[in-house]
């Protein structure tokens, strides 16, 4: 026990850790550790305390050994500012301007709004997959033709 937590700060790759259970089954008050966190978000842990540094108000509990601890309003910062740099192209200082003028939950309400109207819209539209077997088929029966042409 006392190994492994000392372990769990450590820089190790994300895939190291086998699971993600504890995560899950853990309350929403419980304190998650960096690398519990960083498997959740699908990040690697050094991305996390270099984003403590450039967004202050991501402030993780630090205990002996200079060890983190995340709190759930923690990792719901860091989900949005994942999907807002990741997924929707903002900058660091981007996200930096929206935390300082207060507009982050603002833009991340409207962000995940939009990627749900989105799934909404695609959902409605099933792929017919014979008609484009057919069309991709005939595109190369054209270019073969085209080929011979030449």
């Amino acid at each position: 026990m006392v190994s492994e937590l000392a372990q769990e700060d450590q820089e190790l790759p994300v895939s190291s850790v086998e699971s993600n259970d504890l995560f899950e089954e853990k309350p929403a008050r419980a304190f998650r550790t960096i690398a519990e966190v960083a498997t959740e978000l699908e990040l690697e842990q050094h991305v996390l305390r270099f984003w403590e540094k450039k967004f202050p108000e991501l402030v993780p509990v630090k205990r002996a050994g200079d060890r983190r601890y995340y709190r759930q309003e923690d990792v719901d910062l860091l989900i949005k500012i994942k999907t807002l740099l990741h997924q929707e192209g903002y900058s660091i200082k981007g996200v930096q301007n929206l935390m300082k003028e207060g507009n982050l939950n603002a833009t991340f309400e409207r962000v995940s709004q939009n990627a749900t109207e989105k799934q909404a819209e695609k959902a409605k539209k099933p792929a017919n997959f014979a008609e484009l077997d057919s069309v991709i088929t005939e595109l190369e029966e054209i270019s073969a033709l085209l080929k011979n042409v030449t």
